[in-house]
């Protein structure tokens, strides 16, 4: 198993907000002490501005040097572009990862999902994701297809996706609920599967199953995850009903599918999130 990670991503902090990138440092410290999985680490590489356009207006790569907050959940912070493509460049280090064949997680901050085009929000400034996907349809990939669990839509995903030939975007998330989109399905490649918040587990896992067998129909040959680990019972910010084995069972499914996968770190925020991301690893592995 590899880890893209680099801990210099954990720099940019507003005291009060919930979006801490100590927490990444916390995981690099749980993942460092275990010994049940052979780890890997990797730091990111660089990603071109070539790339992020596939994804990104040109405005917003100038709208990230500008010293004014995005709006009330997104702050500005010295430096921001760097982190954003930095954690942009994980993705794609983890998409090339799962080429050749290894199980790979990003752990970077800050997150993607809710960036659109032109747009930072929801806590992200680039769209990480779907830079990483856009980059394998235009590097040979015939179907690719995105795999978001985080509890919160992924519009910003969705958004940039829609209708992009090769692609397929599958989300599970809670209605109603921030960002407030995917209600239903979007054009002829986005798939959403809106649960009630504090919907039963049994509940929300059979949502899950579902998602995932509409994933096999698709018949990917990549598998690209939006891993949010927000839908967590006890994250402070979430309205989700999961528990650690849920986690570990999804890393599981998606394993045997039996394509290249890579998974990309976007929402959590518990003090447990380096126990969540461990157990889904585990799953991953076939632990």
């Amino acid at each position: 198993m590899k880890i893209i990670t680099d801990e210099r991503c954990a720099g940019y902090v507003r005291y009060g907000h919930p979006e801490n990138p100590r927490r990444v440092v916390a995981t690099i410290a749980h993942l460092k002490q275990q010994r049940e999985l052979p780890l890997d680490w990797a730091a990111p590489g660089e990603v071109s501005d070539e790339q992020i356009l596939r994804a990104h207006a040109p405005e917003l790569l100038a709208r990230l040097r500008i010293p004014e907050d995005f709006d009330g959940d997104t702050p500005f912070y010295e430096d921001i572009a760097d982190y954003a493509r930095a954690s942009a460049a994980a993705a794609l280090g983890a998409l090339n990862a799962a080429r050749r064949g290894e199980n790979v997680f990003s752990l970077m901050r800050p997150p993607g999902h809710h960036a659109t085009r032109d747009q930072a929000m929801g806590f992200c400034y680039l769209n990480n994701i779907a830079i990483a996907a856009l980059e394998a349809t235009a590097t040979g990939a015939k179907r690719v297809a995105v795999y978001d669990f985080d509890v919160h839509h992924g519009n910003g995903t969705e958004a940039i996706l829609l209708d992009q030939p090769g692609v397929a975007f599958f989300s599970i998330h809670l209605h109603p609920f921030y960002p407030g989109t995917g209600v239903a399905n979007v054009g002829k490649n986005c798939f959403n599967y809106p649960i009630t918040p504090s919907t039963l587990r049994e509940t929300y896992r059979a949502t899950l199953i579902r998602s995932l067998d509409d994933l096999k129909k698709f018949k990917p040959d990549l598998i690209a995850v939006s891993a949010g680990f927000d839908a967590y019972i006890r994250d402070p910010i979430g309205d989700g009903v999961l528990e650690v084995d849920d986690f570990q069972w999804l890393g599981s499914s998606l394993r045997a599918f039996g394509v290249p996968m890579f998974s990309v770190l976007e929402g959590g925020y518990s003090r447990d999130l380096p126990e969540l991301i461990f157990a889904y690893l585990q799953g991953v592995q076939g632990k």
